[in-house]
């Protein structure tokens, strides 16, 4: 009888188990859909097209390289950095994603982007890349409403690039009607 009850319990915290991952998971087929309009077969932002001033950068394992000219041994390398956010920026009630990239162009910066994934009728739409800063220290992201907020330490106005990021910085971003990200004054 004893071993009955065990059995059973474990069969439900079993199905339990199964059905939280489950509903956890349930958008992770979701088509997604780059600035260049490929559309992906999942929510993969390591394996994404973003659209960095104008051109677009298609990652593959969270990275891509292109040459910074034809012909040129210099790469511009752009990175997925992480502190990825979920929540409903465009109050549709689904989740969208807000995260961050990286790109370094050969030289001794490397510029930080924050960039949203939209969920749309047809997949993930990647907004445009929002440059923070370079060599800067991202803290956290946050989506906080329907804003996308950016919290990470600077340097101070004048100081080298050589000092370390030590003032706090928070930017805060909404995703326009046509899937754009534009900062905001809070």
């Amino acid at each position: 009888m004893n071993n009955t009850k065990f059995i059973a319990i474990l069969i439900v915290v079993a199905l339990v188990v199964v059905g939280v991952y489950m509903l956890e998971n349930r958008n992770a087929t979701a088509p997604v859909v780059s600035m260049s309009g490929q559309t992906q077969t999942s929510f993969d932002p390591m394996n994404a097209t973003y659209n960095i001033d104008g051109k677009a950068y298609a990652l593959v394992n969270g990275v891509s390289e292109v040459e910074a000219a034809p012909g040129s041994a210099s790469k511009i390398t752009t990175r997925y950095f992480g502190n990825q956010a979920s929540g409903d920026l465009n109050g549709d009630g689904v989740p969208d994603y807000g995260f961050l990239i990286t790109q370094d162009g050969g030289g001794s910066g490397t510029f930080f982007y924050a960039v949203a994934a939209i969920k749309t009728s047809s997949g993930y739409q990647m907004t445009n890349a929002y440059i923070l800063g370079d060599r800067i220290a991202p803290q956290t992201t946050e989506i906080m409403g329907q804003e996308l907020v950016v919290n990470y330490a600077d340097r101070n106005p004048g100081e080298p690039m050589t000092a370390q990021p030590s003032l706090g910085v928070s930017k805060y971003f909404k995703v326009t009607p046509d899937n754009q990200l534009l900062e905001i004054t809070p």
